[in-house]
């Protein structure tokens, strides 16, 4: 029987994430205290999972869907074998999910924290046992995306390091592991590659969609840093470039002041329809 798992924050990652593991028979409880957006996840998944069962008759959609929980209480998931954590990316409420698990989760439970830029070991002393945090940032959508990039932490063990890589690769997952470092590898070189491309906006040199295509067209990208900017939310690209900012207090992270405008008008990227792009 495989294990079960307690997803942390039902948006966008946290719905790609639960999709993902129950599609390959895993027991998945997705966990949020909005009931709202937990409705809203559900809801989503169900669509997405329609939508591909049109180009793909052997989707058991019924199974799916049946493996998959939605609960609100932190208590649901004390059994659990692994949690990944996909709050937003903000230190203080990542340290609020970690204290609320820490009476509650069993001993052999290994965290999987899917942060854009926080560092792991950072996030292992929020708990009691920082040999079994590890960073897993899956990249978006999670459900079609088959690449995630593993951070080990100061005092993440070897043995969380096998646990996780034999689970990621259950769901097809290919990975790389790197050391820790604020942003990682991934987000700190796309985090500047977002940001420059703001500011080139900004500044009135070009405009998004041309950025977008002499990037892909030039380097052979599928998509362009904007176009990557809408689809991860210009909020959490805003929010991961603050954290870059305050960790190495370098200004090649400061954040274009249009990537902060957009934020505070609710141009968010695709999940309010409108960023640098409309949907």
């Amino acid at each position: 029987m495989k294990e079960g798992i307690g997803v942390i924050g039902a948006g966008v990652m946290g719905k790609g994430v639960a999709q993902r593991f129950a599609k390959y028979g895993y027991k998945v409880m997705l966990l949020d205290k909005n009931s709202d957006a937990l409705e809203k996840a559900g809801e989503e998944i169900l669509r997405e999972l329609k939508m591909k069962s049109m180009f793909d008759k052997s989707l058991n959609i019924s199974e799916i869907m049946g493996n998959i929980s939605l609960v609100e209480e932190y208590e649901k998931v004390g059994d659990v074998d692994f949690i990944i954590e996909n709050v937003w990316e903000k230190e203080e409420a990542k340290r609020e999910v970690y204290e609320q698990l820490k009476g509650i989760i069993n001993e052999q439970c290994i965290y999987l924290a899917n942060t854009s830029c926080i560092p792991i070991t950072r996030i292992g002393t929020y708990t009691k046992s920082p040999e079994r945090v590890i960073g897993v940032h899956f990249m978006n959508p999670v459900p079609v995306n088959n690449f995630a990039e593993v951070i080990l932490g100061k005092k993440t063990s070897k043995k969380t390091v096998e646990k996780v890589k034999e689970l990621l690769e259950n769901v097809h997952i290919d990975y790389e592991v790197v050391h820790d470092s604020a942003g990682f590898v991934s987000n700190r070189i796309s985090h500047l590659f977002m940001n420059e491309a703001a500011f080139l906006v900004y500044e009135g040199v070009a405009k998004a969609r041309q950025i977008d295509n002499i990037f892909k067209n030039a380097f052979g990208h599928k998509m362009g840093p904007l176009e990557t900017a809408d689809l991860i939310g210009i909020d959490t690209v805003v929010d991961s470039l603050e954290v870059l900012y305050k960790d190495y207090q370098d200004t090649k992270f400061r954040v274009c002041p249009l990537l902060r405008r957009m934020v505070e008008t609710g141009e968010t990227g695709r999940k309010s329809k409108k960023g640098f792009y409309s949907y």
